[in-house]
């Protein structure tokens, strides 16, 4: 563990978005950056698909850089698709 520098704005911001999602501050920075990491490694996975994915890591043991660069989800194909 360590300590990261940030801006006061983005601790105000974590604070607020914190309060607001019951969550302390470093657990709000520690959410935030491991949505963040996960936008950049899967930038084809929307916001929905990212949380289904910690979900599943969280029940295989936690999130390691190991599982975050595997292979995403494969996304579900949309109904019509699905009928060819």
């Amino acid at each position: 563990m360590g300590i990261v520098k940030i801006s006061d704005q983005m601790h105000e911001n974590l604070r607020v978005a914190g309060t607001a999602l019951s969550r302390s501050i470093n657990a709000q920075a520690e959410h935030w950056m491991r949505m963040g990491m996960l936008c950049e490694l899967h930038p084809a996975l929307d916001h929905r698909e990212i949380c289904r994915l910690l979900v599943q890591a969280e029940l295989a043991g936690g999130l390691d850089m190991a599982m975050a660069v595997a292979a995403p989800p494969e996304r579900p194909r949309a109904a019509s698709a699905a009928k060819r």
